[in-house]
């Protein structure tokens, strides 16, 4: 059936002939595809968002800390208090599976002054190579390197929050002097990275010594409190979590057994149920979206079938005077892609308006750091979709209006 004016009109008379009728059939079509694109944009952002909290954090990394005996061993009573040495950092580092292994350890309570500034922060002391674990972004200077461990130079990297209270009216704070529990270190860098995965405190309220200069300080000795690894690609962190808990009880004469006295953080586990989250959140999405949208589509066939009933006569006119059954199914397809494809169009213009109030009030202005908006190819493909549930949910009516007879639609008038 070519389409000219005359078809349209007739597709735009028979929609309109029961206006209420079909502004509630189009509106089934309109909420699901609505909801279908608003859920997938708000999905992808919310993703991001939890993403971000974490970005800059290595997926394939592990921590280990000590925490009293569970049982008694070797003549050791059991709920024996024991730490984590430096030995340790280097048993660790030997295991072939392991890419690089580091300690950690901070104060918390302390307060970094300058001119009059204050701020209550965690000292953390670390050696360079926990900027793989953790990545530093810094906004001004450095991180700590090898010849300030070498040398235990007292330098030191601020946070992002300690650097806007100690120099509120910023500027490169390289250079300056800091000073904590009466010691003053020459500020070297300030790390911009917020560090939301909070391992011993956030980056962004810490003042990060060299861990060398940090023993000396704070007369710490071969004393570790985390040992921080990371593991060669193509190797999962649970792989070797017994292999490390073992190597560690071996050097300080804990049960093999013991299930409580050396506890390990597995980040990569944590990211993995992250992901198998965002990937439930994604099914849920699909099948709420899909679900609403098929219910609307149902809705058209419905009311098309409704409409071919009360066009019973009208059709067995048409067919009297020649029309061949390929013209009646393309008219009743027509009027059921019609009426879903504007009801279709009108929820994603929608929702894509949504989309983007969102994303401007979700970031900082000039600033696109979490996208909202579906992806033009996710747009074209549910607009693929709008015309197949057109043709589907005209299917039905359009069959059983080629079915009817000219002799039936007589007797039936």
């Amino acid at each position: 059936m070519k389409i000219d004016k005359d078809t349209c009109e007739e597709i735009l008379v028979t929609i309109t002939r029961n206006k209420t009728r079909s502004l509630l059939t189009a509106f089934g079509v309109f909420w699901g595809i609505f909801m279908l694109v608003a859920l997938m944009g708000g999905g992808q952002g919310m993703e991001q968002e939890l993403r971000k909290e974490f970005e800059g954090f290595a997926t394939n990394s592990g921590f280990i800390f000590a925490q009293k005996t569970g049982e008694a061993y070797k003549g050791f009573r059991k709920g024996r208090s024991w730490d984590l040495e430096m030995a340790d950092v280097e048993r660790i580092g030997k295991l072939a599976p392991i890419e690089i292994s580091t300690p950690s350890v901070a104060q918390w309570g302390k307060t970094a002054i300058y001119e009059g500034n204050k701020y209550d922060c965690s000292v953390k002391g670390l050696y360079p190579d926990y900027e793989q674990i953790e990545h530093q972004e810094m906004a001004y200077g450095r991180f700590i390197n090898d010849v300030d461990i070498r040398e235990a130079r007292k330098v030191c990297v601020i946070g992002k929050r300690v650097y806007e209270s100690l120099f509120p009216k910023g500027g490169d704070p390289c250079g300056k002097y800091v000073q904590v529990d009466s010691i003053y270190y020459r500020v070297v860098g300030m790390c911009s990275s917020e560090g939301n995965v909070n391992i011993q405190g956030q980056a962004s309220e810490a003042v990060t010594l060299p861990y060398t200069t940090m023993q000396k300080m704070y007369n710490l000795g071969n004393t570790v409190e985390l040992v921080c690894f990371t593991m060669k690609p193509g190797v999962k962190v649970a792989d070797v979590e017994e292999q490390v808990k073992q190597t560690i009880k071996a050097a300080h004469y804990i049960s093999p057994d013991d299930q409580q006295a050396v506890m390990m953080l597995n980040v990569e586990a944590m990211f993995s149920m992250i992901d198998a989250l965002m990937t439930g959140v994604h099914i849920l999405i699909w099948m709420v979206g899909l679900g609403t949208l098929f219910a609307g589509a149902i809705g058209v066939s419905n009311i098309m079938m409704v409409t071919v009933r009360e066009r019973t006569t009208e059709i067995g006119i048409r067919r009297a005077i020649g029309a061949r059954p390929r013209d009646i199914l393309q008219q009743i397809l027509s009027e059921s892609m019609v009426l879903t494809t504007v009801a279709g169009m009108a929820g994603i213009s929608l929702a894509v308006l949504v989309l983007q109030v969102l994303e401007a009030a979700a970031n900082p202005q000039g600033v696109v750091e979490t996208h909202y908006q579906v992806s033009f190819g996710m747009a074209v493909g549910t607009c693929v979709l709008l015309i197949a549930l057109g043709v589907l949910a005209g299917l039905a009516p359009a069959y059983r209006a080629m079915a009817i007879k000219p002799i039936e639609a007589i007797r039936d008038e």
